[in-house]
């Protein structure tokens, strides 16, 4: 399985590998943990990722906070802990212990983040700013492309794929989906709404819920104005924890998101603000540095 992910994180997206009994403690057998460089703004393309080939894992370049929600599967915006988690990067080579299934990497690296990292925290439920995804009262116009008769095989490769830079974002996901944001626009296949909440969050100043009640996958496109693509994309390097210049976070002050808006209501579509209770994971204490390897 191969995963590259860059300005938005595809997420840790993982599949049953082995069919032998799962070990009794979960940690990895084998594990290398060394500081990556920063994510700076430039000409280039930005990339991170991962990589499972039979039992070797290979992260490279995440951000602490990125570990512990994909240790904890939860969103990034349910993790909340010092500013500095968002840039101390680290590269994690490891190895699956006999028997180990690759769905239960997340608890390898919560044994990782515990013993190497010394991360203490605790659970507790706040009340945040969100974007409810809601129908529009004239209804959805999206149409169903999912295919029901599609099967379906667990043990096939995952492959999740994602590259971005100043020109803008492109990301292969499971299933036949997928997402470009370039161009002044965000064009979507195949997605369901989990896919297109958690990419919009990704372009919003606040989570998107999803609560539309659809089902199904859908072909997406959004035409958006110059400004508006433009802030939505400085958002999503603020969120991957690229450094930018004050002058392009200072365009944020005056965002609108009114061409988003109103594409997202051509397809029968809102968003609403509210606020939420949602369950967070809060960071009492945590180490900059690992221990020694």
């Amino acid at each position: 399985m191969k995963v590259i992910c860059t300005l938005i994180p595809a997420g840790l997206v993982l599949a049953t590998a082995f069919a032998q009994a799962p070990p009794a403690h979960l940690e990895f057998e084998v594990t290398s943990v060394k500081s990556a460089p920063p994510l700076v703004a430039g000409p280039g393309r930005v990339n991170i990722g991962m990589h499972i080939d039979g039992a070797q894992v290979h992260f490279d370049g995440f951000a602490l906070k990125d570990y512990i929600r994909m240790a904890y599967r939860v969103k990034p915006y349910q993790v909340l802990g010092p500013d500095w988690i968002d840039s101390e990067r680290f590269q994690i080579d490891a190895k699956l212990p006999a028997g180990a299934t690759r769905d239960q990497v997340p608890e390898m690296l919560q044994s990782l983040l515990t013993e190497r990292f010394q991360l203490k925290f605790h659970r507790e439920s706040k009340d945040l700013p969100v974007y409810a995804l809601e129908v529009a009262a004239g209804g959805s116009k999206l149409k169903d492309v999912s295919d029901p008769a599609a099967p379906i095989d667990a043990k096939a490769p995952v492959e999740v794929e994602a590259q971005g830079g100043p020109g803008g974002v492109g990301v292969s996901l499971p299933g036949g989906a997928s997402y470009t944001f370039a161009n002044d626009k965000f064009v979507g296949k195949k997605l369901n709404m989990l896919y297109l909440t958690d990419t919009l969050t990704r372009f919003m100043d606040r989570p998107v819920i999803d609560m539309t009640g659809l089902k199904g996958q859908y072909d997406v496109t959004i035409p958006l104005t110059e400004e508006d693509y433009r802030t939505m994309l400085i958002r999503s390097a603020v969120a991957a924890g690229v450094s930018l210049p004050p002058q392009a976070l200072q365009l944020l002050d005056n965002a609108s998101d009114a061409s988003l808006y109103a594409g997202l209501n051509a397809l029968g579509l809102k968003l609403e603000q509210r606020k939420a209770p949602l369950p967070v994971l809060v960071v009492d204490s945590i180490s900059k540095t690992p221990t020694e390897n």
